[in-house]
């Protein structure tokens, strides 16, 4: 029996796939991360079949990104809102964003990111809450994490075995 995908082994990347890694979906959390919440408005802005569309919001309602909100009862009309969970998919398409950017686009930048105070061009990095080092210094590697199955702690070193920080006393 042919498998549809990848089989789910705990790993956060490949659950996040399964969530948002059809083109449709990251370019529908785009729409709405901008402002977009009917239906009309993303077929408008991404010119997609309005089968294909209304799977991709089925699909991002089921998988709590987006909720699902009446506006009209005649006829039977629907707005779709960012969830928490959605909203925090914001620094994911940031990063793709500047990835894009610097590596896929030799005619040069088509969409920045702009400080809506200042008119400047943010430049995002992905930096750890604690140091404030950017993720990208070679410090940083994956570990495994407490939930980790046996497959991924095959793959990653143990969180214990990094030193650890310990708080004076």
């Amino acid at each position: 029996m042919k498998r549809a995908g990848p089989a789910d082994t705990g790993c956060p990347v490949l659950r996040s796939l399964k969530h948002v890694g059809e083109g449709w979906s990251f370019l529908i959390l785009r729409d709405a991360l901008a402002g977009a919440t009917r239906f009309d408005e993303f077929q408008r802005n991404l010119d997609i079949a309005p089968n294909i569309l209304t799977t991709r919001l089925k699909s991002l309602v089921e998988s709590g990104l987006l909720e699902r909100r009446r506006y009209s009862e005649r006829p039977p009309r629907d707005e779709y809102h960012l969830t928490e969970r959605g909203r925090d998919f914001k620094p994911v398409l940031h990063a793709l964003l500047a990835w894009g950017n610097r590596h896929l686009a030799p005619e040069g930048e088509s969409v920045v990111i702009v400080n809506r105070e200042t008119g400047e061009q943010a430049e995002p990095v992905m930096v750890d809450r604690r140091s404030g080092r950017p993720l990208s210094d070679p410090v940083f590697t994956n570990a495994a994490g407490p939930a980790a199955n046996e497959r991924i702690r095959r793959r990653y070193p143990s969180m214990n075995q990094f030193p650890q920080h310990r708080e004076a006393d």
